[in-house]
């Protein structure tokens, strides 16, 4: 075990001498048997050599930071006045069997002293304990000295499970609990819209108790984990590679890694020879806000990365002050020796070749250790110092003023230094007060920051927003708007500026046929969380199609129509001769039902993915059936009520509209619509297009009119010609009961009319493929109207009612007069036609 640091540049005043037991993790190189890490041939000696360099660096800067907040409290009057604190300060490599057995050392009076000359080896009571740095040693001693109400002073160790006051009584920190941590990282991603991420965390206390509460905020903010792998430094190479191959393999890319800065940099070792980029990062305040992990070469892989961190400070002199250090003026002070070493290439060995004088010049030197810009976590080291010099203050000051806690001054406990740090509440130099809760925890507050490069080619901890607990729920979590970019509109996607903060972003539009995958709504959760926001992707292809449901219900409803107007044409050509299929002019009949049958099927052309050929067809081929269709429903109508019109058998009125003029009838208005149908074909023809405009999510395919003009005439003269045979229908509506051909003509039309008025505003506000199925559905509903009406009561009586189908029934005692002429009259029609 490694004695770290033993100052000895202070005469240290006997009249009173408090303690302060300090706990770091420093890794010195070969000299630990418990560095596992140096001992692991998996790991390459150059990545060792060069985290332990790092790792010497970063502790070393906490441990000179303790001594110089130590020399300003010593050198002033208003904190402990006329009394000066001692300290010691050991290395545990890391490791919790080491962090105990510095514990135990110091409560048993086992430690390692310095020379007798030295007031901090002297044998006194420990009144605090500093450190550790990470939580699974701090949890070890928090254990182990809480048991002797000694308080332990954590500037590093987050883990939510320190602040369970029943197993860690007497455990502080000047860190936020990773409980709050871990909940504003579930809001980040959430407010970014990262709904499908993966996870990475460190397999210690710390990764493991921050990473299961980031799960459960994940859960409640409906954000999926695709998967959540474990690293270690120690682990062997296989196991990393195995995790780098899952995040290549994810379909999600966004990962939030709850891990500490050494374990990360051996997973980035692995993705860099890789190449794996492109990946959004966020990150805890362990590695995300840490310089040795922010170079050039890391930033291709954590390039926009964003995370918590503890907010930035300035310790006005601690520059100076480590830049005054030497190695000459620390007795035993290994660590800074061989910090020394690897900064100036040299050894305080003779036999080396170059040896080093103890007076080289740190001015010289760039590197973490003489950096004071970011001093996010040696800011808590210097107030968990101060932390417990005014609560020793004002302990001291309670004995002063003779009041009930008064006491030699030589024999105050930890019990009672543990009771004024509950209480203590002070400021440091920036105005940042200093208190703790019921748990020993202090006010979570944390900067949100972004990795940016800036013009200089060096990356940069933006700040872009903060988190802060003490606020209100739902205003904890504040983004900086001025820094950040308004939310893409959907048919854009983001295009990071180059330097800039993740969340400030150009919006480009989408390529013709593609969406942002944000918007997709129609897309599965994880490929929309997959694409971030910042990805086009092809839209979805719509149409009405044979294999949904939709369209398998109309074309069985089609096919139906059409086999039930063939059924009757059967039935009505068996019994072609009975008097109420002549009553009803068969010939019309028989045409009325062939294209019934037509505009069934026609409406099966409106189904399946439009072409060319088919749209042309879907409008004119709907257009002639039903002008057919209605053309012959106006001659029956025309023919009965001639028929009761006529005052006398013979006249000259029944015989203005005989066959000939009936068939012609037929096929002058047909030919007509046939004629528009051909100028519309030849001018301007239907055709095929894609519809990205109606719908931002999905591609419309249908049918262009080509001529709007000629689509509405088509319908117009439809439905001029439905308007006439409902005229002509309403006004034959009182002739005699037993004969209600007129009656039925009257209601088919008005079902049709119906049917084709509603038919109109339920196309235009219809959206997609939507309207061709509205299109189809009035096809069908008129057309089984016009059967259902005309023809199933006559069935009725040919099939269940023979009795009926005579003569005699067919003409009423009131009129036997003019029944027996239209019978005779339409017979006489249908033997010409024979």
């Amino acid at each position: 075990m490694t004695k770290y640091c033993c100052d000895q540049r202070h005469s240290l005043q006997q009249l009173s001498s408090y303690n302060i037991f300090i706990v770091l993790a420093l890794s010195v190189q070969g000299e630990e048997p418990f560095c596992k890490l140096w001992g692991n041939p998996d790991i390459p000696l150059l990545s060792k050599t060069v985290l332990f360099y790092l790792s010497k660096i970063h502790k070393c800067q906490f441990a000179e930071t303790m001594i110089f907040a130590i020399e300003q409290i010593n050198n002033r009057t208003d904190i402990l006045p006329n009394v000066s604190l001692g300290y010691k300060i050991y290395d545990t490599c890391d490791t919790v069997p080491l962090a105990i057995k510095a514990a135990m050392a110091l409560m048993s009076g086992a430690g390692e002293a310095q020379p007798s000359t030295l007031p901090c080896s002297q044998q006194s009571s420990i009144h605090a304990i500093i450190g550790h740095s990470a939580s699974s040693p701090t949890i070890g001693i928090a254990t182990l000295v809480g048991q002797f109400n000694i308080p332990v002073i954590s500037h590093f160790a987050t883990c939510a499970c320190l602040s369970n006051r029943k197993e860690f009584p007497t455990f502080f920190r000047t860190i936020p609990s990773d409980y709050y941590q871990s909940r504003a990282l579930a809001q980040l991603v959430k407010h970014f819209g990262w709904t499908w991420v993966g996870t990475i965390r460190s397999d210690n206390d710390y990764g493991n108790s921050g990473m299961a509460t980031f799960i459960k905020a994940a859960e409640q903010e409906g954000i999926c984990i695709e998967y959540s792998e474990v690293i270690y430094r120690t682990n062997s190479r296989e196991k990393f590679l195995k995790t780098v191959e899952v995040i290549k393999m994810a379909s999600s890319k966004t990962i939030v890694a709850f891990a500490i800065f050494i374990d990360m940099e051996f997973l980035i070792k692995e993705l860099l020879l890789q190449n794996i980029t492109g990946l959004q990062w966020v990150g805890s305040e362990s590695w995300v806000s840490a310089k040795n992990v922010a170079t050039k070469e890391n930033y291709r892989i954590y390039k926009g990365a964003i995370g918590f961190s503890i907010a930035n400070a300035e310790i006005p002199g601690l520059k100076e002050f480590l830049l005054s250090v030497r190695p000459s003026s620390t007795s035993g002070n290994t660590g800074l020796i061989k910090l020394w070493e690897d900064m100036f290439d040299c050894s305080f060995n003779t036999s080396h070749s170059k040896t080093c004088t103890g007076s080289e010049n740190l001015h010289l030197i760039n590197n973490l250790y003489t950096d004071a810009s970011e001093l996010r976590i040696t800011y808590n080291v210097y107030k968990a110092v101060y932390t417990v010099a005014h609560a020793l203050h004002d302990l001291l000051a309670c004995q002063d003023s003779q009041g009930p806690c008064m006491a030699n001054q030589k024999d105050t406990l930890p019990v009672q230094a543990l009771q004024y740090l509950k209480i203590v509440n002070f400021s440091v130099n920036n105005g940042d007060y200093v208190n703790f809760d019921i748990n020993g925890d202090p006010p979570a507050r944390y900067d949100l920051v972004n990795w940016q490069l800036n013009v200089n080619g060096i990356i940069e901890f933006v700040t872009i927003g903060f988190y802060d607990a003490s606020l209100p729920e739902g205003k904890q979590f504040i983004m900086n708007n001025n820094i950040c970019s308004e939310s893409c509109r959907p048919g854009t996607r983001k295009a990071t500026k180059k330097g800039k903060p993740v969340c400030c972003f150009d919006c480009l539009p989408c390529a013709e046929g593609e969406i942002n995958a944000v918007y997709c709504t129609k897309c599965p959760l994880e490929y929309r969380a997959n694409k971030e926001k910042d990805q086009c992707i092809l839209k979805d292809i719509e149409f009405l199609s044979y294999d949904e449901i939709m369209g398998r219900i109309l074309i069985i409803f089609a096919l139906l129509g059409a086999l039930l107007s063939s059924t009757v044409t059967a039935v009505f050509f068996k019994f072609r001769d009975t008097p109420i299929v002549k009553a009803n002019n068969s010939e019309l009949s028989f045409l009325l039902l062939f294209s019934l049958t037509l505009c069934f099927l026609c409406s099966l052309t409106f189904i399946g993915e439009p072409t060319q050929w088919s749209c042309m067809l879907r409008q004119t081929a709907f257009g002639i059936t039903f002008v057919l269709c209605i053309s012959c429903v106006l001659g029956k109508t025309i023919v009965v009520l001639m028929a009761f019109r006529a005052t006398m058998p013979g006249s000259n009125v029944m015989k203005c509209f005989g066959p000939t003029q009936q068939r012609l009838s037929v096929l002058s208005f047909t030919l007509l619509q046939t004629l528009t149908c051909i100028i519309w074909l030849v001018k301007h023809p239907p055709f095929p297009s894609k519809n990205i405009s109606s719908n931002k999510e999905v591609i419309i395919l249908e049918c262009e009119m080509g001529s709007t003009v000629a689509f509405y005439i088509v319908l117009g003269y439809i439905g001029l010609l439905s308007v006439m045979c409902f005229v002509l229908a309403f006004l034959a509506r009182k002739l005699p009961d037993n004969f209600n051909e007129a009656k039925f003509i009257t209601f088919s039309m008005l079902v049709f009319c119906s049917v084709w008025i509603t038919f109109i505003p339920s196309y235009i506000s219809s959206p997609g493929k939507y309207t061709v199925a509205v299109e189809v559905f009035a096809i069908l509903a008129s057309s089984f109207g016009l059967l259902l009406c005309i023809f199933i009561p006559k069935c009725y009586i040919i099939l269940l009612k023979p009795d009926k189908n005579s003569k005699k029934h067919l003409m009423g005692k009131m009129v036997i007069l003019y029944f027996s002429y239209l019978f005779t009259y339409i017979t006489s029609l249908t033997d010409i036609c024979k």
